[in-house]
């Protein structure tokens, strides 16, 4: 478990894809401190099992399934990454629970400038948006921020100063794509309650009338 709070950005060193896996090297500094082989680090919000260290470097093993749901297979060398050591008990939340299990990967349409900040359209499909809601939170890229807006095929979030010169999002341009991770919490609600799912159609929506109807609220 994570909490969205980026600790540094990594450089990947190589990257090695092979017909149905990958094996993927990087250099970090704060995060390889106490991890040992067999650790979590989620890299740009995905969680990954370290399987080699090498003074700074250390290498995780990539499945077909991250491969084809995040966009790891887009990294070269060179390229800088989020990185997050798995959360302690005794960690301050500062984000919100992140798994780093991506739920999908979404592409980034339009930057903003607003203020100090830099408000970010994301596009994204149904399926992940059915899961936001606005102060609601999301992870982009391992990174935890707060949803301004949800859209018919896009969201909006908005980055403050430190955000952007700290993590990959500000080396990030129009067309490029991100791993979404919608909020844990939101997504177990809906599933207790069956929304969103083929039993659900016809059933009345996620409402805060539906809420305090059924003493939620």
């Amino acid at each position: 478990m994570f909490t969205g709070i980026v600790e540094e950005l990594g450089i990947v060193r190589d990257l090695r894809l092979l017909p149905e896996s990958g094996l993927l090297t990087l250099e970090g500094k704060k995060v390889l401190e106490g991890t040992q082989i067999g650790d979590s680090i989620a890299i740009n919000g995905v969680c990954l099992t370290v399987v080699r260290l090498n003074g700074r470097e250390f290498t995780v093993d990539v499945m077909a399934e991250t491969l084809s749901k995040t966009n790891l297979a887009e990294l070269k060398s060179g390229s800088r990454v989020n990185l997050e050591r798995a959360l302690q008990l005794q960690t301050r939340l500062g984000g919100h629970l992140v798994s780093g299990h991506v739920d999908g990967v979404g592409k980034i349409r339009r930057i903003t400038p607003w203020g100090i900040a830099q408000v970010y359209e994301i596009n994204a499909a149904p399926a992940l948006l059915h899961y936001m809601l606005p102060k609601g939170s999301i992870s982009i890229d391992g990174i935890s921020l707060t949803v301004i807006d949800v859209e018919a095929d896009y969201f909006t979030v908005s980055l403050i100063p430190h955000t952007f010169e700290q993590t990959t999002l500000g080396l990030k341009g129009i067309e490029t794509s991100v791993n979404l991770e919608t909020d844990l919490i939101g997504k177990y609600v809906a599933r207790f309650m069956g929304l969103g799912t083929e039993q659900s159609k016809g059933k009345q929506d996620l409402s805060l009338g539906f809420l305090a109807e059924h003493g939620f609220i």
